[in-house]
């Protein structure tokens, strides 16, 4: 890591952090009961807008720079922040369609969950997967740029893995998007 006198010169890119959901192999094991008031408003911040300056973030939280990059690097180590990224925009991208697709698998072996799990992370048009509860046993969200492209991840996905079922829903309009879980920085 960089000391904080370095990150600061770099003004507004010092750093682009997004908070995410539990992934495979967390560094820590701080849960929400463990963040304080500053540090979920810390989060919350840097979820906004990751593009701050570090003493914008320690002005805006109440304390001084170097307190507040240490917090940082706690919360990195952590895992409560998780990585490093910059959104942008599917459809200036060339992705301009977004499909949802369950998935019903053949049966619920632990061979099979792993095929299945290497298949998909071989293909980055899916943007993420879900293993559910209910009607179907996994939900994708996967960015392609039409339906020629979406017909030829369909095709590679079950050519490399059976499949029981395919359920595909076409998202006409995404009406809301947001990367910030509602962190609470009122309560103590």
């Amino acid at each position: 890591m960089l000391p904080p006198s370095v990150i600061m010169d770099f003004g507004p890119f010092w750093c682009i952090l997004a908070a995410g959901p539990a992934s495979r192999g967390l560094k820590g094991s701080m849960t929400v009961t463990d963040l304080d008031l500053i540090d979920r408003k810390i989060v919350a911040e840097l979820m906004r807008d990751a593009t701050l300056p570090i003493a914008q973030i320690a002005d805006k939280v109440g304390l001084s720079q170097t307190p507040c990059w240490k917090r940082i690097q706690k919360l990195e180590a952590a895992g409560v922040l998780t990585g490093r990224v910059a959104l942008a925009d599917p459809t200036k991208l060339g992705f301009g369609l977004t499909v949802f697709v369950g998935i019903e698998a053949p049966n619920h072996s632990a061979d099979w969950r792993d095929a299945f799990a290497n298949a998909v992370d071989t293909i980055p048009e899916i943007m993420e997967v879900y293993r559910m509860a209910g009607e179907i046993d996994y939900l994708l969200r996967v960015s392609v740029a039409d339906m020629m492209a979406f017909d030829r991840l369909y095709k590679r996905l079950t050519a490399a893995v059976p499949i029981k079922n395919v359920t595909s829903h076409f998202a006409m309009e995404r009406i809301k998007f947001s990367t910030a879980y509602p962190v609470d920085t009122l309560a103590r």
